[in-house]
């Protein structure tokens, strides 16, 4: 059998997604192939995701890979996949999602989080939106590049802290330099957020498609992502707007979504909870996005789309 050819981004997390990804195939009896990229999101990091202004920043060049036939599969944070998947893709699989939680990184071990004037790096629009609100006394600066880099930066004093999703720190192996985990509950993370996503072209022979799907796919994580990316997608939401999206499952086995937005000052801020059967995900999502536009949500998006003109 000829190996399964993964397209993944170059940096060290991505492969080691991509390394976990082969993994699994592997003891299915997959054999597969890791082809590294650059996508247009490795490229500029001179400005901030916003500002680039593409749609897909982390994955456009993966997914050609996939229409062209060069690769079988491509592996993304699932955070980073844009809230409208092309009708020639399709979304094969999420992987067992890691901690959601974001985190605050810091070579001091006396770091304070809420000493006024601090300056945090981030490169998230929801995380700053998040900052303002909650901690109005820090800064936030942007912190673009892998985690590597902005580790550097942050040795060298470019910021007090470092905030970034601890899945990614966890795999880099970077845990002794959390100083403090945001709650879920305020902070509400992105949708997808610690979860690898598999995307596949759809004409992707279909005997070949499940058995990736029985080695990869973690169905309580799926049933949790399809009800966030409902949220998403009816918000015409992506990595540059701050909304957020966190489903769970409670005790008696239904799914709870906790989502919204916040205005970029982080001094508007609407949000929803509701609860449906796993079956319900994608009606659950729709449901709390409708929700929360209609209680103010339209208008910060509209508001922060014409801030950017």
């Amino acid at each position: 059998m000829n190996p399964i050819r993964l397209a993944t981004r170059s940096s060290r997390l991505a492969l080691w997604q991509a390394e976990r990804v082969a993994y699994l195939l592997n003891q299915a009896g997959l054999p597969s192939e890791i082809v590294p990229m650059t996508t247009i999101g490795d490229q500029v990091l001179d400005r901030s995701l916003a500002k680039i202004g593409a749609k897909g920043v982390f994955t456009e060049e993966l997914e050609e890979s996939l229409r062209r036939g060069e690769t079988h599969l491509a592996v993304h944070s699932a955070k980073d996949v844009q809230s409208r998947i092309p009708d020639d893709l399709e979304l094969l699989a999420f992987l067992e999602r890691e901690k959601v939680n974001d985190v605050v990184l810091s070579f001091n071990e006396r770091f304070v989080l809420d000493k006024p004037g601090i300056v945090l790096g981030t490169s998230s629009t929801r995380r700053k939106a998040q900052l303002r609100r909650f901690y109005p006394e820090a800064t936030t600066a942007e912190a673009r590049g892998n985690l590597q880099t902005r580790l550097r930066k942050l040795e060298e004093g470019q910021y007090d802290g470092l905030v970034l999703a601890y899945a990614g720190v966890h795999r880099m192996g970077y845990e002794h330099l959390v100083r403090h985990t945001l709650p879920e509950t305020r902070f509400v993370p992105a949708t997808g957020q610690g979860s690898i996503a598999v995307e596949c072209a759809g004409a992707l022979d279909e005997d070949l498609k499940s058995h990736i799907k029985a080695a990869l796919d973690h169905p309580a994580t799926h049933a949790c992502l399809r009800a966030e990316r409902a949220f998403l997608h009816t918000m015409e939401g992506g990595c540059s707007i701050p909304s957020f999206a966190l489903a769970t499952f409670n005790a008696a086995g239904g799914l709870h979504l906790h989502a919204g937005i916040i205005s970029l000052s982080g001094e508007e801020y609407v949000d929803d909870i509701q609860t449906a059967p796993a079956a319900d995900a994608h009606r659950l999502g729709t449901s709390v996005a409708d929700s929360v536009l209609g209680r103010g949500g339209r208008e910060i998006l509209a508001s922060i789309r014409e801030h950017r003109g």
